[in-house]
């Protein structure tokens, strides 16, 4: 009988997706990054942010600004601090390290060999030595050649030392990751999933020049433990918002509620946020009385079960979004804790809407990656279970 019941409403009901509705709206546009919620278009805004610094001046900045600026405050806190990679003392591709070496000399801001693994191995050596690098990969999709050095040295250098309490912490290995439209098989893949196989590392993807700066930093000067800092390049010209010019922190492995909601928690990261935040605005216009809880990880690994586990108790659903493929993803690592913890609590099942599996085409990597009318179609689904 419910077979039935779930057939028919599949019948009648009209998904963004459906010829029908194709005329009454139009979700997949370009998101407007100058209206976004998620983004600080006015320094009034900062207080609604945790953590964000209110009581100094800020400077408009896109992202890879931002990250420019957390380097620079890195080193400037830190004689410690070191910077290097392929063409970082050229501004590396993205520019995020532009000017760098011109204020900090060619001993702290360097370039090296065109070697990923000898780039994150000299600075495992300078981490055990006491320093605090930060290493630029220059696509995320070029890390493979450094993942023994990672996974292998890095990630269980502290366990290997047991009490003589030596440590990789400050190690920061930054590279853009994710899609750009354009990108093909070597410039678009998000292999965040593969980091948080092995314990060690915390992976860290920002959503927006505010949250950039400030994790970086954290990463940087705070953390005991080696850190991947993930950036998604389509947001480094893409996003801009006001962005605290001092000296702050942001708390690794804390998830944020960017939107509360009753009917269902959206659990989200990087890129995709926006995404998302367009689909719960389009979803919620047609439902009222819909609301939907958004949430962003920031941190993909260790990440904040006891945020979602809460989150979920209360909305009764959950569903994650990611641009990575949807095998063995961060979703399904999510959707299987929620699964127990929180299973005599859910109304609906776990969905999960990620990139399909398969490898980016230049020509079709608009239709592999979630998009607005995925998120949409599946927030209705969710919700009418």
């Amino acid at each position: 009988m419910r077979l039935n019941k779930m057939h028919l409403q599949h019948q009648f009901r009209t998904f963004s997706s459906q010829a029908a509705s194709a005329t009454k709206r139009r979700l997949n546009k370009p998101i407007d990054f100058s209206t976004t919620p998620l983004l600080h278009h006015h320094p009034n805004t900062l207080s609604k942010t945790a953590g964000l610094p209110t009581d100094g001046k800020t400077t408009r900045m896109n992202l890879f600004q931002a990250v420019n600026s957390g380097l620079e405050t890195a080193l400037n806190a830190s004689n410690r601090v070191l910077c290097f990679g392929e063409d970082v003392a050229f501004g590396g591709v993205f520019r995020c390290t532009t000017g760098l070496q011109e204020k900090f000399g060619p001993k702290r801001v360097f370039n090296t060999p065109l070697t990923e693994q000898g780039i994150v191995g000299a600075a495992i050596g300078a981490a055990v030595e006491g320093m605090r690098p930060v290493v630029e990969i220059q696509f995320a999709d070029y890390v493979f050649p450094a993942f023994d050095q990672i996974v292998n040295e890095a990630c269980k250098l502290r366990y290997r030392e047991g009490k003589t309490g030596a440590n990789v912490g400050g190690l920061v290995i930054r590279m853009p990751t994710g899609g750009v439209g354009h990108g093909a098989l070597y410039h678009t893949q998000s292999p965040e999933a593969l980091f948080c196989h092995v314990p060690g590392f915390r992976v860290v993807v920002p959503r927006s020049p505010s949250q950039s700066k400030g994790l970086l930093l954290s990463a940087i000067l705070e953390s005991n433990d080696p850190v991947i800092f993930m950036e998604p390049k389509i947001l480094y010209r893409a996003a801009v918002e006001e962005v605290p010019d001092r000296m702050y922190t942001l708390p690794l492995s804390q998830a944020e509620v960017l939107k509360p909601g009753k009917d269902l928690t959206i659990i989200s990261y990087g890129r995709p946020l926006y995404t998302c935040a367009a689909a719960i605005e389009s979803a919620e216009k047609d439902r009222p009385g819909l609301s939907v809880e958004l949430i962003d990880l920031r941190t993909v690994y260790p990440w904040d079960r006891q945020t979602i586990l809460q989150s979920v108790a209360k909305t009764g659903r959950a569903m994650v979004v990611h641009e990575s493929m949807v095998n063995f993803g961060v979703g399904a690592e999510i959707a299987a804790t929620i699964q127990q913890h929180s299973f005599l609590k859910l109304h609906a099942p776990i969905s999960r809407i990620a990139g399909w599996t398969t490898h980016t085409g230049l020509s079709y990597e608009k239709f592999i990656f979630p998009d607005v009318a995925r998120v949409y179609d599946g927030i209705l689904e969710t919700v009418d279970y």
